[in-house]
């Protein structure tokens, strides 16, 4: 049977040649390390964690609670290794990175059916491949998978993002749909302010804490995409003239134009997802909760995602890929990990896993398993292929992104525990299917 080539040994290339190689498919396992490291990386072993050591919440009240879990129900390398290595850190999932890294990297070599071949890929052979070389990918291997992707533009530089806060978590008391000047459907919620209001949140802007920009010049950002709390301090009326300008909107509760607004637009299909327009951001995420909050509307906001700034590269996946992460133009190449899209270390192994399963089941003949947008795996493969999501930028797994209830249930932990108590049901009938 034909080798499947895994380019990159992170989390998600381990993953994928671990879900490869326990159904019997033979993996050539290709990483530069330790001839050669990106800037990030310090270890020779693999699946190194180049930042935080943490894997985040391990309740399923959490929506990464939810996806660790149906990753440990279909023996994923990354979540045995993360167990067994795992130190005290409340209800998260922390590891002892050094500990972690060498068992995962013993556990990949002692496969009889992987492959371990090291240098720097830059090329993309011949047969199936799956490219999980990271979002620092070298130049060489990006300027190939460019020409593949059709175009250079196919790969974007994560330059900036702005937060996304969940649907519900939205006072719609304080908040308002509409559209300026009534043009068109009401697609926008609004959060007006007052005079007063505005200029309680410009003040605390203007001196919120920054977390430092990695992997280029700070000039060079603050040209091509203003953060919100540049563009505060250049004047105080400065973002009533910008995102923040209230000119053709009435606040239905008062009948006149507010002295500010901001706005949210849909960032997903299914309206349970909106970005703040306009408040790209490097501030600390604690500052962003802080400061962001006084929004009236979004004072109990969940966001789901905190505005950032940092170079990485990544696909512009829903044009790009499909639902197993398979190039649409050339299904024998697929990609897995961050530069596919999905933010986070269990993330990235979970894109990983996928693929991996996928890749096998077809390579075996058999019926793929198709994970549903009720699984959070599921979910996350159906938001990165889908063709409808706007501006795409690189997302955490999250409830707004898994299928919802159809039906009310009291409490949001209540509400979380229910989705996830389904998607663990139907994850398991889901890999049923393997027998």
């Amino acid at each position: 049977m034909e080798k499947v080539t895994v380019i990159g040994a992170g989390l998600a290339g381990c993953e994928a040649a671990w879900q490869l190689s326990k159904r019997g498919i033979d993996v050539k396992l290709v990483e530069m390390k330790p001839d050669k490291k990106t800037p990030a990386h310090v270890a020779d072993t693999f699946a190194e964690l180049v930042c935080s050591n943490s894997l985040r919440s391990d309740e399923l009240t959490n929506a990464v609670g939810l996806l660790k879990e149906e990753m440990r129900r279909a023996d994923s390398l990354i979540m045995e290794c993360a167990d067994k290595c795992r130190v005290p850190a409340g209800g998260a999932l922390a590891v002892d990175r050094v500990s972690f890294s060498q068992m995962v990297t013993d556990k990949i070599k002692a496969c009889g059916n992987i492959e371990i071949v090291y240098g720097e890929a830059t090329e993309i052979p011949d047969g199936r491949v799956i490219i999980a070389s990271g979002p620092l990918t070298s130049d060489a291997l990006s300027e190939k998978i460019a020409e593949k992707c059709g175009d250079v533009a196919s790969l974007n530089f994560y330059d900036a993002a702005a937060p996304i806060v969940t649907k519900e978590s939205i006072d719609m008391e304080r908040a308002f749909f509409a559209s300026r000047y009534d043009k068109g459907t009401a697609d926008y919620i609004n959060c007006p302010m007052t005079k007063d209001e505005y200029r309680a949140f410009w003040k605390e802007l203007c001196s919120a804490q920054e977390a430092p920009v990695h992997g280029f010049d700070e000039g060079a950002v603050f040209e091509g995409c203003m953060p919100i709390e540049v563009m505060a301090r250049r004047g105080e009326d400065t973002m009533r003239f910008g995102p923040l300008k209230p000119r053709g909107i009435k606040d239905p509760k008062t009948g006149s134009e507010p002295y500010a607004v901001v706005q949210l637009r849909k960032d997903n299909s299914d309206g349970t997802l909106y970005n703040i327009v306009g408040f790209q951001t490097h501030l600390k995420f604690g500052e962003q909760k802080r400061v962001f909050s006084m929004i009236p509307g979004l004072e109990s906001a969940e966001f789901v995602r905190y505005g950032v700034m940092h170079r990485n590269t990544y696909l512009d996946s829903p044009r790009l890929l499909d639902r197993y992460y398979r190039l649409k133009s050339e299904k024998r190449i697929s990609f897995a990990g961050q530069m596919t899209g999905v933010e986070g270390y269990v993330e990235s192994a979970a894109s990983g896993m996928l693929i991996g399963m996928e890749t096998a089941m077809e390579m075996l003949g058999k019926e793929p398993f198709d994970f549903p947008q009720e699984t959070a795996t599921g979910a996350l493969a159906l938001y990165i292929s889908n063709g409808s999501v706007g501006n795409f930028q690189p997302m955490n797994i999250n409830f707004g992104i898994i299928s919802p209830l159809g039906y009310k249930v009291k409490g949001k932990r209540n509400k979380n525990m229910e989705i996830s108590g389904r998607a663990l049901k139907v994850f398991e009938d889901t890999l049923s299917r393997e027998k």
